[in-house]
């Protein structure tokens, strides 16, 4: 915008604003964060609730997403630590003389993987011992040194145990199922140690990303309370609307003044999270960055994709994770020797709640936002297709490129060269059925709307794309006949519910030798 003075000066006063606001991006230590100036959304009130309404908790949510944060912050409210709360809600509402040791056990910073788990935890409890000002530790043994710090530290006051990232030793092994299983075995002794700690114990809050079945790992742990789809502690984690627009309203309207619509734009990439079906959140790490850089951009997806998962989506043949509906039971266990992709998802972050139906007790599955949907199909197109991650995704803003403007040569082109990057060893087996999936993946990463698989009461549609100035109905065949395809469109009636919208409607006709694996014919036809 040149030559702008009000921009200009805007932009100015940003700067020097920006400048005084300190994001919290990867701080996961309240003390630090509140010592040293950062931003904090209050989740105090609902912390208070939790620690004062129940004793033994799990809870369950993805990376990046404040669990880490969340252990912190009570922790300093047992250490009584009044003075990091001012301003905060629970600062008049806690009895601050009231304090109790506290056993906090991050699983994240332990050197598991290069001393092995039993060492790395007996090394860390003797730590945390170290710590609480307690006398050395004898046991030879992790559970019984586990038990030993419990008691000693509950020689006072009843002890609080925060549990950050349990299952991280377990999920980083989930391409060495034996290693996985090992590690299992040994925090499941571990862990048994709670079920006879009660007396001691004030709070136990266990975290993690994924939920493993009561039987596998907490199997003597039957008094856990699971809030992980609570509808009560929903946005204990994440940042609600509300809290976005209180906590950065000063940002929002400096950003108005050139984009009027970035609230709905914000929205769009960052928020709908939900565990309820009902409330949603923005992940907290990719609006951090946000707020920070100004730019819509993959924040919490470029963090870290597990390579294992996408392969294991692919060599399953899934790829559509749209409109899923799924009962409470597939959402909530997660088994090594039985990975299911949904569960993964929906435990992971890739997929969430859109709505829950009490009275059929299900749940249905989408994509939170855009910055999850565009990146975990530019992931497995990339799968899919045997190349590097972004490739794809650069291939399909082509494709995009070329419909828009209605260059159909150019899109049909793209799309033959689609194919081109897949090793002759792996185009093999089903080939139609690849053939699909990649074609799916790719029609479906267009950021305008597609929709594939469009059923009619004479069949079903392979892909319907609608542009401001044209509707396109896509028949893609596999080693069959353009001019056929093109029959199918109009003698199925694929175009006929939109003949009396004014953009033209067009049938495009595709096929694709398998031999040669390129677009062999198509044909256009407007209609």
């Amino acid at each position: 915008m040149p030559n702008n003075p009000l921009y200009e000066r805007n932009t100015r006063n940003f700067a020097i604003f920006a400048a005084m606001r300190k994001y919290p991006i990867g701080l996961q230590d309240f003390k630090e964060i509140k010592g040293e100036g950062f931003l904090y959304v209050d989740k105090t009130q609902l912390i208070h609730t939790l620690i004062e309404s129940g004793k033994y908790y799990f809870l369950s949510r993805p990376r990046r997403f404040g669990k880490s944060l969340l252990l912190s912050t009570i922790k300093e409210i047992f250490n009584g630590r009044k003075d990091l709360f001012q301003g905060l809600w629970i600062e008049g509402n806690r009895n601050w003389e009231k304090k109790h040791p506290v056993i906090h056990l991050k699983f994240s910073q332990i050197a598991y993987q290069q001393l092995g788990l039993e060492e790395a935890i007996s090394r860390e409890l003797d730590v945390i011992a170290q710590e609480l000002g307690l006398a050395a530790l004898d046991a030879d043994n992790i559970k019984d040194k586990f038990r030993q710090l419990i008691q000693k530290s509950a020689a006072d006051a009843r002890v609080v145990i925060l549990i950050d990232e349990y299952d991280k030793p377990i999920v980083d092994y989930l391409d060495d199922i034996p290693q996985a299983q090992q590690n299992r075995s040994i925090f499941k002794s571990f862990y048994s140690v709670l079920k006879d700690a009660d007396e001691h114990i004030r709070l136990l809050l266990i975290t993690g990303v994924s939920k493993y079945a009561k039987v596998s790992i907490f199997s003597d742990l039957n008094n856990l309370r699971d809030i992980t789809l609570s509808p009560q502690f929903a946005t204990i984690a994440g940042i609600t609307q509300e809290e976005l627009e209180a906590n950065f309203a000063e940002e929002i309207r400096e950003m108005q003044q050139t984009n009027p619509d970035i609230l709905a734009d914000i929205k769009r990439w960052y928020n709908g999270y939900s565990w309820n079906g009902t409330d949603r959140v923005y992940n907290p790490f990719s609006l951090l960055n946000f707020m920070a850089d100004r730019i819509f951009r993959n924040f919490w997806f470029q963090t870290g994709t597990p390579t294992w998962l996408v392969n294991h989506i692919r060599d399953h043949n899934e790829f559509e994770f749209e409109n899923i509906q799924m009962g409470e039971n597939i959402l909530s266990s997660f088994t090594i020797e039985n990975i299911e992709s949904i569960t993964v998802l929906f435990q992971t972050g890739y997929l969430t709640i859109k709505s829950y139906d009490p009275a059929l007790q299900l749940y249905e599955l989408d994509y939170p936002n855009q910055e999850v949907k565009a990146s975990l199909l530019d992931y497995l197109l990339s799968a899919y297709n045997y190349t590097s991650p972004g490739k794809g995704g650069l291939a399909v803003t082509e494709l995009a490129t070329a419909i828009k403007a209605n260059k159909i040569e150019k899109a049909v082109s793209i799309i033959s060269t689609i194919f081109t990057t897949i090793p002759d060893l792996l185009w093999s087996g089903d080939k139609e059925n690849q053939f699909h999936i990649v074609v799916h993946l790719a029609f479906t990463l267009l950021g305008i709307y597609v929709q594939s698989e469009v059923h009619n009461s004479r069949g079903r549609c392979d892909v319907l794309l609608k542009t401001s100035t044209h509707i396109y109905a896509f028949e893609i065949k596999l080693d069959g006949n353009a001019e056929a395809a093109v029959h199918q469109i109009t003698d199925s009636g694929y175009l006929e519910p939109f003949l009396h919208d004014k953009r033209a409607k067009v049938a495009v006709g595709i096929n694709f030798s398998s031999e040669k694996r390129k677009v062999e014919d198509y044909l256009v036809k407007e209609i």
